[in-house]
């Protein structure tokens, strides 16, 4: 038993997932490849190898003939009959070959050809590891920058993280690990190169799918995802089960499970919705947290007009149009958004649409605000934008929504402090994107 090369090759198959018989037919090569550049041919030469006990042993086939004219391919008889008495004439001669006897070059190319061996089995291993990783995220470990471009160490080989696949304003201190996720798997002469990203909404479900059992095991289905990497994402996602609340399991109990995909993505918002088959009530909740008055969708064509209230055309838009924007991404549509006025203009409403909708404002809130104003002695307000069109929000200290009377005439000056923040996505469609309005108390003195 050849007690050293079995353990080597043992060694190899545990460290590099490189199998015995592939580099026991490595070693046939090598010793076939010696072989020819040590007689010039390889052609009669014969290597039996045991698989189990890595004893192996060189023959080259030789004629036995009178006259030797080819040494390399005959064999006198007076030489054959010394090795055996029975050969004759014309028989095939095994004669045994030492590898002690090759030279030098001979010896080193035979080692040269075992080593690449080694190193294509390697990298075909590597490749066929990360191939099956292809489409899906995997921890990485920040080595170093290169220009702009940051390498990271995936274990058994490294990917380069592009400035194109990089999230703006995301900056990685050496040893940090990150989440990636694999674009491309590609086989190369100088072995797999590996395209991996930041930025590619596919990231963001896949997170949900490791941090969420409902969405792993397909009780909850991600049917589209809209994202501008690093600042906001919108995702739609269905239940198949009546019983589980979709968005509800995607957030989680005060929701850690999107907090900790957010945490992972170093702060970008997220908003959940429900997906709906109807393209209309989709339009209306991919526009959250904007309140829609109408959405009249055309599936042929793929657009959709939509209707908001004044003070909500702003907020529907987004800040540079990033909220219709993702909108129109997440549900394929091209949405074309008008405010009361200017739907009123056009004719998609009637023109005393705002008369009525007054008398019913009026009916339904001119008495508690009064009385709560006499009671309390809160103080509401009406703030108007004139942006994109008029988007006016109203609170209460008590109450969600009040109107600030103008004529407010109380013992404490009121000032109020208007201020525009993204904020987070919880559990409720809104609070995501809205002005913060600030109240500020100052008694007099």
């Amino acid at each position: 038993m050849n007690t050293e090369l079995l353990e080597a090759l043992t060694i190899l198959e545990q460290e590099k997932n490189i199998s015995k018989d592939t580099m026991m037919d490595a070693i046939e090569n090598s010793l076939i490849s010696a072989c020819k550049n040590h007689f010039g041919t390889s052609d009669n030469i014969k290597v039996i190898m045991n698989r189990e006990t890595c004893d192996y042993a060189v023959f080259a086939e030789k004629e036995v003939v009178d006259e030797v004219m080819d040494p390399a391919l005959e064999i006198s008889l007076e030489e054959a009959e010394q090795i055996d008495s029975s050969l004759q004439l014309g028989d095939v001669a095994q004669i045994r070959v030492e590898s002690k006897s090759f030279g030098r070059i001979a010896t080193q190319n035979a080692k040269n050809l075992i080593l690449q061996k080694i190193r294509e089995e390697e990298r075909k291993v590597v490749f066929d590891q990360y191939f099956e990783k292809e489409r899906d995220i995997v921890t990485g470990i920040v080595q170093r920058y290169v220009g702009k471009n940051i390498s990271i160490n995936l274990g058994r080989a490294d990917a380069m993280l592009t400035e194109n696949e990089q999230v703006k304003g995301e900056v990685f201190q050496p040893t940090e690990r990150i989440k990636l996720y694999i674009v491309e798997v590609k086989n190369t002469p100088k072995g797999p190169k590996i395209l991996v990203s930041r930025t590619h909404p596919e990231l963001v479900k896949r997170l949900f799918e490791a941090e969420v059992t409902e969405v792993s095991d397909g009780t909850v289905e991600i049917k589209s995802i809209a994202r501008e990497a690093g600042s906001r994402t919108k995702m739609a996602v269905w239940s198949n089960d009546d019983k589980v609340d979709p968005v509800g399991a995607c957030v989680g109990l005060n929701g850690s499970r999107v907090n900790a995909v957010v945490s992972e993505l170093r702060g970008e918002k997220i908003d959940i919705i429900n997906w709906s088959d109807n393209p209309a009530l989709l339009i209306e909740n991919a526009l959250s947290p904007a309140k829609v008055i109408s959405v009249m969708a055309d599936p042929d064509e793929k657009t959709a007009g939509v209707i908001v209230p004044d003070y909500q055309l702003s907020l529907a838009i987004g800040k540079e149009g990033q909220n219709a924007r993702l909108a129109a991404r997440l549900t394929g549509y091209k949405i074309d958004i008008k405010s009361e006025t200017q739907a009123i203009e056009s004719g998609d409403l009637p023109e005393n649409y705002l008369e009525m909708s007054e008398g019913v404002f009026e009916s339904e809130y001119e008495e508690p605000y009064e009385e709560e104003y006499d009671e309390d002695g809160a103080a509401f307000y009406e703030s108007e934008y004139e942006e994109d069109g008029e988007a006016s929000y109203e609170e209460s200290g008590e109450e969600e929504e009040a109107s600030y009377a103008e004529d407010y005439e109380g013992d404490d000056d009121i000032s109020f402090e208007e201020s525009y923040e993204d904020g987070s996505m919880d559990d409720s469609d809104d609070g995501y994107g809205e002005d913060e309005i600030v109240f500020e108390e100052i008694d007099e003195e």
